[in-house]
């Protein structure tokens, strides 16, 4: 039996939380993966639980300047409950902030230095940043009916960052 009273956050039950992945300890991000999740189950948007949570989610994107990791989950599942003027809002404003390099397109935390161009060294990007720039990814592709052709090519310069950071078997740093 658990012992400790629940917090509640965005209308949700919380039990337990651990640190996040990208470093980012706040409710709004905390949301965010778990709308995620309840929405992977698939749970309905209509769910009361979810569409509490959603608007928990449209008052933050609009009253707050979020992290970049936060924004990359608030775009995904925005994209899964079908909000398409939130998706793309939270993607406008992503791309304001993606680096460009190499013909490619990731997103990094604020503050970081920029990788050295060493000769023959391959930088790889720490896994938090590999884990936002993939959901990033998702959002541009989770959308209904389709994405568009600007979207797609878009998503190609992600994704050709994505493959640039797997290690020699195939694999990623990140667990997620």
């Amino acid at each position: 039996k658990h012992s400790e009273k629940p917090v509640v956050l965005c209308g949700i039950n919380i039990y337990f939380c651990g640190s996040l992945q990208g470093g980012v300890n706040d409710e709004i991000t905390l949301a965010a993966y778990i709308i995620i999740s309840l929405l992977e189950i698939p749970l309905p948007v209509t769910h009361s639980v979810v569409r509490n949570a959603l608007f928990c989610l449209e008052t933050a994107v609009d009253e707050q300047e979020n992290h970049v990791y936060t924004k990359a989950l608030m775009a995904y599942a925005f994209a899964l409950a079908g909000k398409e003027e939130k998706r793309k809002a939270v993607l406008d404003s992503l791309e304001k902030e993606a680096v460009k390099k190499d013909g490619s397109l990731h997103w990094q935390r604020p503050g970081k230095e920029p990788e050295a161009d060493v000769p023959y060294y391959r930088y790889r990007a720490p896994s938090a940043e590999v884990e936002m720039t993939a959901y990033v990814l998702l959002a541009l592709l989770t959308t209904r009916p389709a994405p568009s052709q600007e979207e797609l090519s878009f998503a190609s310069l992600i994704a050709k960052w994505i493959s640039s950071q797997q290690n020699p078997n195939g694999g990623f740093s990140s667990t997620q």
